[in-house]
């Protein structure tokens, strides 16, 4: 093998590597990492303040990074999920909002759309699950934190 056609083959190598080891490193294409905001906080779902019917939601904007939303899909089970889209949370009113069926929620700025059971994308250029809290509920108290 001549010399010109050795370094041909080896700089060959060298892009192709260059390219599958680094092409995966980066953020997703389009994702931001939503800003970690402390959250610790206890709602009453089963009082007219704080009720949360079976099937239902309620937002509670004084929480985490662009307000929590919590979701109640049988009696003793909650989700809460941060109402900032993570397709682009830089963008102020990229936010969630639930859907008349009320089993799916929307970003109206970038048109991503949300199953609420696991916060799954579906639709819309979000390719990662809404960011989740923690909860724990005693059949009084629940606990939302992160």
């Amino acid at each position: 093998m001549s010399t010109n056609k050795s370094i041909r083959l080896f700089s060959l190598l060298i892009i192709v590597f260059t390219f599958l080891f680094t092409g995966g490193c980066g953020k997703d294409e389009g994702r931001q990492e939503i800003p970690y905001v402390y959250v610790n906080f206890t709602v009453y779902p089963n009082t007219t303040i704080d009720h949360i019917e079976i099937g239902g939601f309620k937002y509670f904007d004084s929480y985490g990074y662009r307000g929590v939303l919590i979701y109640r899909p049988s009696p003793d089970e909650f989700v809460a999920f941060e109402r900032t889209c993570p397709y682009d949370p830089e963008i102020i009113t990229a936010r969630i909002d639930v859907e008349s069926s009320f089993s799916t929620a929307i970003d109206t700025t970038c048109e991503s759309r949300f199953i609420l059971i696991d916060g799954s994308p579906f639709e819309g250029p979000a390719k990662v699950l809404l960011k989740q809290y923690r909860t724990s509920f005693n059949g009084n108290d629940l606990h939302v934190f992160n």
